[in-house]
């Protein structure tokens, strides 16, 4: 075998995918919002992009534009008029709040620590106490329940405190701490910082419970105690709203009623005494426990729904999320029309000024030239690229409405199986190319705004022949429990057998899992007495 280097010739066949086809990819990908923002980003870095004006007016239009324009003049205000003479009653006034506009502005928002800050700001607290009260605000989530352990909250703050510790110590040896009030760890506040000088005239002096100190560290630091956690447990519950600070949903029950003055009801001891047995829904069980009627437990048990199991989320910093439909489905005349909502889409066009600039090409540099030749391609590019975006989502919208036709006329029940690839089949095209179509795009219909994956589901066989959605036998099962009776309901295969009766070939353990997306409960735990 030779070595060395040599040259030779070969033909082979690569697929390559072009920077552009992934551009347009990623183009088909976004939603509205997403590519109303990259064509502003295209408008700014390529001088051949332009926005797209209205045409030469006719001579009428601009006559009619000149009245407009004088009669906006003459409707202007008078201000030396306003400011000799005021305001009158009249039409001024309403014309002046017309024409003021008003810059929207962001709001800051309130969170559930930032209202529970403020109450306890309101009480009577030593900064020792702050600090502490601090920790606990930082373990508390978003539903309002306390995320950690007392073991785990002391362990914190302690160490904390103890590090604290440490640094003055460092600094005592320094010379920089002991009198001016640097080592009294009693005058922790929630803002006070934990290194550098504190002011002790400022501070008030507190005399806080601290932990023995040890015989082997006479002057150990006063770390917190599980007495003041559990006490400053009890102040956190007393906050508003009611039922925050709890380890688990018994406790927030508990706190909740006993706020409401209701420690005497049966539905307090059910809570408290039995509450395993409540959520399993043992009414008899529990009837007999209390020496009462199974009716008497339930109606106990329905007083709970006045009570809130997740009383911080109503202070959630969660915005609502506002949805722009790509799509419009209208009914008119009789038939289903489908429109691109672009309404607030940039209307991009070739800029005729650069257009010219780029046909005088003698006077160019060859630099020049190949910039202006690959903005030009690059401008041309885009706009073909945002036409077929929009062709492309127009083909599997009208295909969706042909397809799904009896849905929009009789609703979910009858919304028929469909997949991806049955889709991509007809219109022609691959199967990745209308998963992003889909993908986080949502349509206004007569039905609701709804998103592109909605269309889509798997398909159940029936007697008959023809497939049925998996989502519209959900929505029929929801209707069965939603009228069967109370006293006996049905069970998962009593059920099944209801499906069978349709001609709905369903296994039961199918049922269950449908059940469970639906947040619906077994026939045991639905029953009404």
């Amino acid at each position: 075998m030779r070595t060395g280097l040599s040259q030779h010739t070969s033909m082979r066949q690569e697929l390559r995918v072009n920077p552009r086809l992934y551009q347009a990819m990623d183009m088909l990908y976004m939603p509205m919002m997403d590519l109303q923002q990259h064509l502003k980003q295209e408008l700014l870095a390529n001088p051949f992009l332009e926005l797209l004006e209205p045409e030469d007016e006719t001579p009428e239009q601009k006559d009619s534009e000149q009245e407009k324009e004088q009669k906006e003049k003459e409707e202007e205000m008078d201000w030396e008029e306003i400011l000799l003479n005021g305001f009158e009653v009249g039409g001024t006034r309403e014309q002046y709040e017309q024409l003021e506009y008003t810059e929207p502005v962001t709001v800051e928002t309130r969170n559930l620590i930032d209202h529970l800050r403020e109450q306890l700001q309101m009480l009577t607290l030593t900064p020792r106490q702050l600090l502490l009260a601090e920790e606990f605000l930082g373990n508390i989530n978003e539903e309002g329940y306390l995320a950690a352990s007392l073991d785990e909250i002391l362990g914190s703050v302690n160490q904390l405190m103890a590090g604290h510790v440490e640094r003055d110590g460092d600094g005592g040896e320094d010379g920089e701490g002991g009198e001016d009030g640097e080592g009294n760890l009693e005058n922790f506040g929630p803002g006070t910082p934990l290194s550098g000088s504190t002011n002790s005239a400022s501070a008030p002096a507190v005399t806080a419970p601290t932990s023995p100190p040890s015989p082997s560290s006479p002057s150990s630091p006063p770390f917190y105690t599980m007495n003041e956690a559990e006490d400053m447990l009890a102040v956190i519950q007393r906050l508003d709203p009611s039922g925050t600070g709890a380890r688990d949903l018994r406790e927030c029950l508990l706190i909740q009623l006993v706020e409401l003055g209701d420690t005497s009801s049966l539905t307090y001891r059910l809570v408290n005494e039995a509450f395993p047995d409540l959520i399993a829904h043992r009414w008899n069980d529990l009837a007999k426990r209390f020496g009462v009627e199974p009716a008497a437990v339930q109606a106990a048990a329905d007083q709970l729904s006045r009570l809130d199991p997740k009383p911080g989320l109503k202070y959630s910093e969660q915005s609502d999320g506002y949805i722009i439909p790509d799509l419009i489905v209208e009914k008119i005349g009789g038939r289903y029309q489908v429109f691109l909502n672009d309404t607030g889409m940039p209307r991009l066009r070739l800029s005729r000024s650069y257009q010219e600039i780029a046909r005088d090409k003698k006077k160019m540099t060859p630099e020049n030239r190949e910039f202006i030749a690959s903005k030009m391609n690059s401008a041309n590019w885009m706009i073909q690229a945002i036409e077929q975006r929009r062709q492309t989502m127009l083909k599997v919208m009208n295909f969706i409405v042909d397809r799904q036709r009896d849905f929009f006329e009789k609703g979910i029940e009858y919304l028929k199986p469909l997949t991806l690839r049955e889709v991509a089949e007809v219109i022609n095209m691959h199967e990745s190319t209308v998963s992003r179509v889909t993908n986080e795009k949502y349509v206004q219909t007569p039905r609701g705004v709804l998103p592109l994956k909605f269309f889509f589901s798997s398909a159940l066989s029936t007697a008959s022949g023809e497939d049925a959605s998996a989502r519209s036998i959900r929505a029929k099962l929801e209707k069965m429990v939603g009228e069967e009776n109370s006293a006996k309901p049905l069970t998962d295969q009593q059920i099944v057998h209801l499906f069978q009766e349709q001609g709905i070939q369903i296994a039961r353990r199918t049922v269950a899992k449908y059940r469970d997306q639906l947040g619906i409960l077994p026939a045991r735990m639905r029953k009404r007495v």
